[in-house]
Formats: C-alpha cells, structure tokens, sequence
C-alpha cells in the first residue's frame, strides 16, 4: 500500500513482485533515489529489510547487456594515480585525459553504471573533497563480469548481547567499527568494516573478567576509537551481495542475508570447491 501511494507521485519509480507476498523489486533512478524513498518510509514508521542496489540489465543480440555511463572527473593532478586505481577496479575504461597546465586534470571514463554504486563517497574521500564528477548514461555494452568495487571484509558479530568496551577494544585494530558499547547486536549483524579482504566473525560482546587486581587508568573506554556512524546512503553504498540493511524507525543496521555462521561457512566452502 504504501509503495503504491509512492507511485502516484513519483512517475520515476517503478514496483514490481516477487515469487514472495512480503518482497518487492524498486527501481529507480539510483541509489541516492533509492535511499531517500527509504528515509522517508523509516521516517513513517516503517520497518524494512533492503539488498545492494542492482542495475537493470537487457539481453540484446542474445547477450546479457549492462547499463553503461560516460563519467568526466576534475580533480588536482595529485590524484591521478589513486584515481586511475579507483576507475581499474570499477572497469572503467579511460578514453581521454587532458593535462590542463595548472595543476588540475580532465579524465574521461566509459564505465559501467553498476561500478559506480558507491563511488561518489570514495572519490570524494581520496581527493580530500576537491573533485568534481558528472555521468551520464550511454547505452548498453556486454556484461563486464565481476566488479568488487569494495576490497574489503566485514566484521560480524557472531552472537547475540550488548556491546561492552573490553570487547571493542580487542577488535577496532581489525578494522573500522561502527557500534559503541551499550548497542545490542546479534549473530550475523555486521559490527565493523575488517581491514583484509575476507569476512571475520568476531565476540564483541564478551566481559572482562573480573579479579582482586586493579590498576589505575586501565580503563578500555578511554582509548576506545569513535565508531563510524553510516547514514542510509553509506549504507546501501557498503553493503555486499550477500548482505542488506535492516531499517527501523530508530536504526539503520547492516546484516548478512545468512545470519547462521556455521551456515555461511558450509556456503563459502561450498563455492570455493565450485571455482
């Protein structure tokens, strides 16, 4: 019902079904379109459960076809190198670069649309806020294979209670965290953003074990690093193809679609033996 009455005046989306009663299929503009129609529904008071943002492919000529987008960056000739780096793990294909004599440079990128879900805050990230990007769709190509647009883990919460201090402070040198001690979690609930390449399951609920033995200013709280706070827009852009945001009227959590560890280890060994 209600993403009906969203239909009414907002000729840009579109609702489809599903094979299930309680899932529908949104498509929109682009994330950012995508994200604000959430707000505004947990703003309402609605609970809801989303995946990562998808593009909407074609099969032309018998090919799976994908969206495509003519990207043009201005940035200060400092950033080239990480920027190339950026567009390389996207697939982006540079087609023009102007050098223009004053310390700033022109890239011209064809890239597809679906490698630039979540681009806009890591570019703004690595040029510290001073590049200037504009796309715009330019038709359908060849499905590009896999793109990770992100080179890293998650940290998952491998059981339920509430955060404490002495937990976090064991973990947050494995990554950045983005729950602070007092938030209740729950196994498969992502904690944290690990610094290597694969999934850690971690207890970020155990308690320090209490003794006759006291020091002065051992106190885990005080070094504790503030966590990362993600808005609804960052957190559609972290999310993986086997996560998705759980959206309440109070918070915005990322959680793995498979909540079971054991489950999600017989899965990944699964497609391991399968490549």
């Amino acid at each position: 019902g209600r993403l009906d009455a969203e239909l009414v005046g907002n000729v840009s989306l579109r609702v489809l079904n599903t094979e299930r009663p309680d899932t529908w299929e949104v498509q929109g503009r682009g994330e950012l379109q995508l994200a604000v129609l959430v707000e505004i529904m947990k703003r309402e008071g609605f609970e809801l459960t989303v995946g990562k943002p998808q593009v909407v492919t074609k099969v032309i000529d018998g090919k799976l076809s994908e969206p495509m987008e003519r990207l043009t960056i201005d940035a200060p000739e400092e950033y080239l190198g990480v920027l190339t780096q950026l567009m390389a793990l996207r697939k982006g294909r540079m087609e023009q670069m102007v050098n223009h004599g004053t310390g700033w440079i022109r890239l011209d990128y064809k890239v597809p649309s679906r490698g630039l879900i979540g681009f806009r805050t890591e570019f703004l990230t690595e040029t510290r806020g001073t590049g200037l990007l504009h796309h715009v769709f330019d038709g359908y190509e060849p499905w590009y294979g896999d793109i990770r647009t992100r080179g890293t883990g998650s940290l998952v919460s491998d059981r339920m209670g509430t955060v404490t201090s002495y937990a976090l402070y064991g973990t947050q040198d494995r990554g950045t965290i983005f729950v602070e001690p007092g938030d209740e979690v729950y196994e498969g609930m992502v904690i944290g953003e690990n610094s290597r390449s694969d999934d850690m399951d971690v207890n970020c609920v155990r308690e320090k074990k209490l003794t006759n033995m006291r020091a002065s200013g051992t106190d885990e709280s005080e070094r504790l690093i503030p966590p990362k706070k993600l808005n609804m827009e960052g957190a559609l852009e972290f999310c993986r193809e086997d996560e998705c945001v759980e959206v309440t009227p109070a918070v915005v959590r990322i959680r793995k679609v498979v909540l079971d560890q054991s489950e999600r280890a017989r899965t990944a060994s699964r497609q391991k033996k399968a490549c």
